[in-house]
């Protein structure tokens, strides 16, 4: 059974807040899939989880690379992904997705409609929209 709730960030300058209690809502869920518009804060958002999982490297959006690995306090790394310029599902299983997602580390994955087949069963869907005053709405769901 998923689970709902959301959240308002009034400015970026509060998603240290908001990644706080995005961390707390995930609970075990260490897959997390990151939806929006580009623009919509999802590289900002994953910047501020990371300071919160203790990690010190730069948090840059791996889009040419498609994946960034980082290091924190949480005893695991931290897997950054970005889909954006995949082709094709194979893409994805080629760089050895699945083994990241079923490592146990958190992985935060842009663009994840473009490996809906890869998807494990338990993760944590965020939609991210702004709004007219500039807002993020940010709906989670315990999948």
């Amino acid at each position: 059974m998923s689970q709902t709730t959301q959240l308002i960030c009034p400015t970026l300058g509060d998603l240290p807040q908001t990644a706080r209690q995005i961390l707390d809502f995930a609970g075990p869920r260490r897959i997390w899939l990151l939806n929006g518009s580009l623009g919509a804060g999802k590289t900002t958002l994953v910047q501020a989880l990371c300071r919160h999982l203790g990690v010190a490297d730069a948090v840059l959006s791996p889009t040419f690379a498609l994946i960034n690995e980082y290091r924190g306090t949480v005893g695991s790394p931290v897997y950054h992904f970005d889909f954006y310029r995949l082709r094709h599902v194979n893409e994805a299983l080629d760089m050895g997705a699945e083994e990241y997602f079923y490592s146990g580390a958190y992985c935060f994955i842009e663009w994840p409609e473009r490996i809906v087949e890869l998807w494990p069963e338990q993760c944590l869907r965020i939609d991210i929209t702004v709004d007219h005053a500039d807002q993020r709405l940010i709906k989670l769901t315990n999948l």
